[in-house]
Parts: C-alpha cells; sequence; structure tokens
C-alpha cells in the first residue's frame, strides 16, 4: 500500500469504492472512465473521454474560477459547522487523497442541513484568488436531502506545521485503495481556520464538480481565511500527487459574492 507501516496504531485494508451515497452514481460513471490531470486525458480533453463528460467543456456554470470581484452582500449566510469525531478512514482513489466522514457531522445553511459526506485536497489549489493559487486546497463536500452538493473550499498555505493534517499524511497511502486506523478518531472542525464553528468571512458562487462528469448545480463557499501547512507536508503530498487541479474555468455571466463580517 505504501503508507508508513511504523505505527503502532493498526491499518487495516478496506475495499475500494468512490464518493458514498447520493453522489454515488456520478463517482461511478467518472471511474469507468480513464482521466487525469496530464497528457491525453487531462482536463482540456475530458469532455472527449465520453459523452457524460460534455459539460466540462459544454458547461457555463464550471469550477474552479479566480476569485477576482466579488459583491459584498448581507444576505450571505453564516456557515454553522456541526461537525464531530469521525474514524479515520482514508482512500487514495487515483486522483486525491479522500478521508471519509461517518454520518451525524452537518453544515448547516439557513436552517437547512447539508451532511459531510468526505473531504479531499488538490495541489495546487484549484481556486485562485486575484490570479494566484495557493499550495494547496481542501475540498469539504456535503449534502442535503434532496441531493443538492455543497462544497466548502479552504486554501492552504505554506507555513508552520498542520498537526491535524499530519495525522492524515502519516498513514495516506500511496497506491489506490482505502485504510483505516485503528482507535484513531479525527474531527475536521480542528482543520477550519482558528478553529471556528461559523464561517463569517467566505465567497459564494454557483459552480459545478471539478472533475468529471463536471455536473453543475453546486454550492461553493470558499473561506477567505488561508489554514497554514508546512512545506514539508506539501512535498509529502505532492510525491504522491504532483498535480491534481483542475485550471480555473470561465466565470461567464455568474456572480461571485463575499460575506466579510
Amino acid at each position: 500500500m505504501g503508507f508508513i507501516s511504523n505505527k503502532k496504531r493498526s491499518i487495516f485494508l478496506l475495499p475500494t469504492f468512490f464518493l458514498a451515497l447520493g453522489v454515488m452514481p456520478i463517482a461511478t460513471l467518472a471511474s469507468k472512465i480513464e482521466w487525469s490531470y496530464e497528457g491525453e486525458t487531462s482536463p482540456e480533453y475530458w469532455a472527449n473521454l465520453s459523452p457524460e463528460f460534455h459539460l466540462c467543456s459544454k458547461g457555463t456554470q464550471q469550477s474552479p474560477i479566480d476569485i477576482t470581484v466579488a459583491k459584498s452582500s448581507d444576505d450571505l449566510p453564516e456557515l454553522k459547522f456541526k461537525y464531530k469525531k469521525t474514524p479515520l478512514i482514508i482512500k487514495n482513489n487515483g486522483h486525491a487523497i479522500e478521508v471519509e466522514y461517518e454520518q451525524g457531522s452537518t453544515l448547516k445553511l439557513d436552517g437547512e442541513k447539508y451532511r459531510l459526506l468526505q473531504f479531499h485536497f488538490h495541489t495546487p489549489s484549484e481556486h485562485a484568488k486575484d490570479g494566484s493559487a495557493y499550495p494547496m486546497e481542501a475540498h469539504l463536500v456535503h449534502i442535503n436531502t434532496s441531493g443538492q452538493l455543497a462544497v466548502v473550499g479552504i486554501f492552504m498555505k505554506q507555513g508552520k506545521e498542520n498537526k491535524f493534517i499530519q495525522k492524515i499524511w502519516d498513514y495516506m497511502p500511496e497506491e489506490e485503495g482505502k485504510i483505516m486506523v485503528e482507535d484513531t478518531r479525527i474531527n475536521i472542525k480542528k482543520f477550519l481556520p482558528d478553529d471556528n464553528d461559523e464561517g463569517e468571512e467566505y465567497y459564494h458562487y454557483a459552480g459545478s464538480l471539478t472533475t468529471p462528469p463536471c455536473s453543475e448545480g453546486v454550492k461553493w463557499f470558499v473561506l477567505n481565511e488561508a489554514v497554514e501547512i508546512s512545506a514539508e507536508q506539501i512535498t509529502q503530498f505532492q510525491a504522491i500527487f504532483p498535480l491534481n487541479a483542475r485550471p480555473v474555468q470561465a466565470l461567464n455571466d455568474r456572480m461571485i459574492y463575499e460575506r466579510d463580517d
């Protein structure tokens, strides 16, 4: 598997599957078709790989985007994170390192709950700010009872070592597969900027999945504040995935809204 094996905790191999529950059909489709971030199956060719991927080139609300001018809005709600601890289950799905989340953790928007399914990482950041990318970006994927996806993006900048990230990095598989670290539970709340339980400053826009089939209708919330991660931790991730970020897409007629409490 390629994971670090000199730890005291036990590690169990688990069967590989892609996104859980509500987004299973999308991920299962994408998993049957070879795609990548470089070469003949890179983002510029995704739409040619399958008719089901047509939105990757024909869509008008695609993600990620370059966040430049944003319209300040007093109507945007606070992001109320109600996250609990979950068993540490880490998956290398061939495109990213992903951590699955058990039921019980939610993002609340205007009184509606979105369940946290999983979070995963990209390098460099998929979203940009004023034309510049961060070394990495985390995506927290949520779904409501109607199947609506809401994704929270968190920029990761180079700085001091991130203890929460290191708990994951110590065991992330270098090859495709999934592991569970025995007797270990984590809480993604510890990864939020300043350990906040409410997202007060963020950018919001209507977008899409950043991987095939590039389905639209995704609510995006990109936090204004970045979290720190060390240069060594960035290098450790890039040793497995040197590049797993889709280029920024055309904004078209969309508005970017900013909540800057």
